[in-house]
C-alpha cells in the first residue's frame, strides 16, 4: 500500500527540503504517526502541530503589525495620544523576549515575532520623537538602540543579564501600558493610535500563551505574555469605548489644533467685528 507522497517505506522523505519543512511543524516521531500509522488523533503531536501553525502566523502577523500604526502617524504628520513613555516600556519588553529566546535556543517559532515586533516599535518611537519635534534625539536613539540589540544578542550578553532583562519585561509591559491608558483617559480619546495594530497585539499575546506552554515549558515566559493580554486588553478596551470620541478628535484636526481655535476664537470674532 502506498504511503503519503513525500514518504518513502522506512519513513524518510523524498524530498529533503519539504522534510525539513514537515519536521519544522511536526517531531520525527509525530510524522511517522500521522502518516504511517494514521494516528491522526496523537494529543500530544496535535498539539505540537497546532502550537507551530499557531507561531507561525503570529510571527507571519508580526511583520506588519506595527505598519498601521506607523501609516496613521505618517499620514496625519503628527502622533498626538501615543506616548513615548509607553512606546519605550514596550521596546524594553519586546527586547527582552527577542534576546532570551534567541539566547536559550529556543524554537523561532516560540519568539520570532518579538524580532519584527522589536524593528518597528523602533521606528514607531523614531516617528514620535520626530514629529514631536525632536528628529535629532530620534536618531541618537536609534544608534543607541542598535548597539544595544546588537550586544545582547552577541555572546557578550551574560546569562544573568538576559534573565533580569526577561524578568523586566512583566513591569515593562504594565507600565508602558498603564501610562498608555492614562494618556487615553487623560485625552479623553486614543489619539493617533492604530485599532488594528492594538487588536493584533491582544491577538498574538493571546495566542503565546498556548504556544509558550506548548513549546517552552518556560513559566516566566508563559506569565509574560499572560500579563501582556491583560495589559493590551486594557488599551483594546479603551480604544473600543474612546472610539466615537477619537473619531470627532481626528475630524476636528487634532487636540493641538482645536485648542489653538478654543483660545483664539474671542480674538478672532473681536478682529472680525472690526
Amino acid at each position: 500500500m502506498a504511503e503519503f507522497g513525500l514518504l518513502q517505506k522506512d519513513g524518510a522523505f523524498a524530498d529533503p527540503w519539504a522534510g525539513q519543512l514537515l519536521d519544522y511543524f511536526l517531531p520525527q516521531r509525530c510524522s511517522e504517526a500521522i502518516f504511517l500509522r494514521h494516528h491522526f488523533l496523537d494529543g500530544p503531536c496535535l498539539r505540537t502541530a497546532l502550537s507551530k501553525v499557531a507561531g507561525g502566523l503570529v510571527i507571519l502577523g508580526s511583520t506588519t503589525v506595527k505598519l498601521p500604526q506607523m501609516a496613521k502617524i505618517l499620514g496625519a504628520q503628527n502622533a498626538e495620544g501615543v506616548s513615548l513613555a509607553s512606546v519605550l516600556g514596550e521596546l524594553v519588553a519586546v527586547t527582552g523576549s527577542l534576546a532570551y529566546g534567541f539566547a536559550n535556543g529556543f524554537p523561532f517559532s516560540a519568539w520570532g515575532e518579538a524580532l519584527f515586533v522589536t524593528l518597528q516599535t523602533v521606528g514607531v518611537g523614531f516617528l514620535v520623537q520626530h514629529y514631536g519635534g525632536r528628529t535629532r534625539a530620534g536618531v541618537c536613539f536609534l544608534l543607541l538602540y542598535s548597539a544595544a540589540l546588537a550586544t545582547l544578542l552577541s555572546p557578550l550578553a551574560p546569562a544573568w543579564l538576559l534573565s533580569a532583562i526577561q524578568a523586566s519585561n512583566v513591569p515593562a509591559v504594565v507600565v508602558s501600558r498603564l501610562v498608555q491608558a492614562a494618556v487615553n483617559l487623560g485625552n479623553g480619546h486614543t489619539g493617533q493610535l492604530s485599532a488594528l495594530t492594538v487588536g493584533a497585539l491582544f491577538a498574538g499575546s493571546l495566542v503565546r500563551i498556548f504556544t509558550s506552554v506548548q513549546e517552552t515549558g518556560d513559566a516566566l515566559l508563559v506569565f509574560t505574555y499572560v500579563v501582556s493580554v491583560l495589559c493590551n486588553g486594557l488599551i483594546a478596551a479603551q480604544v473600543l469605548y474612546y472610539w466615537k470620541s477619537t473619531q470627532r478628535f481626528l475630524r476636528g484636526g487634532g487636540k493641538r489644533q482645536r485648542l489653538r481655535q478654543e483660545k483664539a476664537g474671542p480674538a478672532v470674532d473681536v478682529m472680525e467685528e472690526n
